[in-house]
């Protein structure tokens, strides 16, 4: 069962239970902390890990409140936009030409206490390397139900989209992506994965959504 929060009707984060509590993947805007919190209690489940799809503001608004209130909770996101948390915005060499971080990008003080690469597991998570719409933006696949947890990679709002090129009515997304051609291929390293629901950072999760995913690469190409 995929338990998703949402704040303002478009901005979402998503509980994910384990044998020994509950995943948060992502934390929303700022001021979410309590509504996590709440839902974390309806479970009654302990949160014991906060992993960051990326680093834009509207994903870790509200990892330095909801980190306060569980010290002990693991921190996770990548290596690479792990720079972008502690307020790094410069390229690093081997980025594409042209590419620079969008959108709002506010850091945090909290530091994480694990950096993720490819083919780590956080608990049930797969991670899958993802990058494009940040340069280091994450995707997380539950190996059991494989439900993928996508971030931005993808949107959902009025009909799947990839952040390469979103639709009109929620340009949010697409305006705030690091590089498209990267994030289109990581669209397709997602869609090959086969998931069975798409939980995005934006919009409902969606059921069986590959032929959507596809139609969205389409659109991107």
């Amino acid at each position: 069962m995929v338990h998703r929060l949402t704040r303002f009707g478009f901005v979402n984060a998503y509980l994910v239970e384990e044998e020994d509590g509950l995943t948060v993947v992502d934390t929303m805007v700022g001021g979410s902390a309590d509504a996590i919190l709440t839902a974390a209690t309806a479970l009654g489940r302990p949160i014991v890990r906060i992993a960051c799809t990326h680093a834009h503001g509207d994903h870790i608004g509200s990892l330095d409140q909801l980190a306060a209130r569980v010290p002990g909770a693991e921190v996770l996101i990548s290596e690479r936009d792990a720079r972008l948390l502690a307020g790094n915005r410069a390229g690093l060499p081997g980025e594409p030409d042209g590419a620079r971080v969008r959108g709002s990008v506010p850091g945090a003080r909290t530091r994480p206490t694990r950096l993720l690469r490819h083919g780590d597991r956080v608990g049930s998570l797969e991670v899958v390397a993802s990058p494009g719409h940040t340069p280091g933006h994450l995707a997380f696949l539950d190996t059991r139900d494989r439900t993928l947890y996508c971030g931005d990679a993808y949107t959902t709002i009025g009909g799947v989209a990839t952040s390469a090129r979103g639709w009109w009515w929620f340009p949010l997304a697409s305006v705030a992506t690091w590089h498209r051609p990267t994030a289109l291929a990581s669209a397709r390293t997602l869609r090959a994965l086969d998931p069975a629901r798409l939980a995005a950072g934006h919009g409902r999760p969606v059921e069986s959504p590959v032929a959507a995913m596809e139609r969205a690469i389409g659109r991107g190409a």
